[in-house]
């Protein structure tokens, strides 16, 4: 138990760094901005993140997203009654996923295929709930959505948050704007990509004077790696940490997004704060159970 109430404590540092999602999705339920209505509806050619051109009858009101992230862009955006069918994945694993908890009525919506990274959705079930779009995410190259619009008849729009395990705020904003404009809710839009700028201005600016050397040494574990990772799972230039100039001990590997270690590198960096990410925490807490000695050895969590 002392060791389960230490692990969530140091937890709880993580959650504080999520904030900004958070208050995202919390404050994404007040409408900002008048929408477009139905009636003034019109075909529009718009280039997604990959760089095709797609035609669409803007505003959508029939949508669906597909994809990690794409899904939370949409209620970033104010567009979650427009949502019509969503990936079981969402209704199966809500950790990590504020939206989901935000807009619980969503997991009632009709599931139009399995969802996670290098999936699309089943053709036919997404076909029966009839959206006027489809917006995907994540590493999808323009041959995968050209061939699901050929198939489907539908207009896809790709989105981006960057390259895998990444946070590219340019890429993020084109992708909010994108979604704002097809859907109507520029407004809304143009408001978070306003805040996330100055969360970003102001996390910058609280450290910057703070000498690498008076920094605390950092690690974060557990992160989700194509599935539930164990403590071994981090990533370097983590973004929470690289917002706010944090000394990363992963860093020190050279290289960059999201990879596995070995437990005796964790012992000899010996991180003074050890952040657990939610979605491995219960693995991690199992793990600490049949390894204690291993826990016990780091200075983060004898020191509580």
């Amino acid at each position: 138990m002392r060791m389960s109430k230490r692990i969530m404590k140091g937890s709880a540092w993580l959650l504080s760094l999520l904030l900004v999602g958070l208050l995202l999705t919390g404050c994404s339920a007040v409408q900002a901005g008048k929408e477009v209505k139905k009636s003034e509806a019109a075909n529009v050619a718009v280039t997604d993140l990959v760089g095709r051109e797609v035609n669409v009858k803007v505003p959508a009101q029939r949508i669906v997203a597909i994809g990690p992230g794409s899904l939370r862009l949409v209620a970033y955006a104010n567009g979650t009654d427009r949502v019509v069918g969503i990936e079981d994945m969402e209704k199966k694993v809500p950790t990590g996923r504020p939206y989901m908890f935000a807009y619980p009525e969503l997991k009632d919506l009709p599931t139009i295929g399995q969802g996670g990274i290098d999936t699309m959705p089943d053709e036919e079930a997404l076909l029966s709930v009839k959206p006027d779009v489809v917006f995907v995410s994540y590493l999808v190259d323009k041959a995968k959505a050209d061939d699901l619009q050929t198939k489907t008849g539908i207009p896809v729009v790709v989105l981006s948050y960057g390259a895998l395990a990444t946070f590219n705020e340019e890429d993020i904003y084109r992708s909010l704007d994108l979604v704002g404009r097809v859907i109507g809710t520029q407004p809304r839009t143009e408001e978070v990509i306003s805040y996330l700028k100055k969360s970003q201005a102001d996390l910058a600016e609280r450290t910057k004077d703070i000498a690498d050397s008076d920094k605390p040494s950092v690690y974060v574990g557990a992160l989700g790696m194509k599935g539930t990772q164990g403590i071994e799972s981090t990533q370097a230039k983590y973004p929470p940490f690289v917002n706010i100039g944090a000394r990363n001990v992963a860093d020190e590997t050279g290289q960059s997004g999201s990879f596995m270690i070995e437990r005796e590198k964790l012992v000899s960096w010996d991180p003074e704060i050890l952040f657990i990410n939610e979605g491995g925490f219960s693995k991690v807490l199992a793990d600490a159970q049949k390894n204690p000695a291993f826990y016990q050895s780091l200075r983060a969590v004898k020191n509580g």
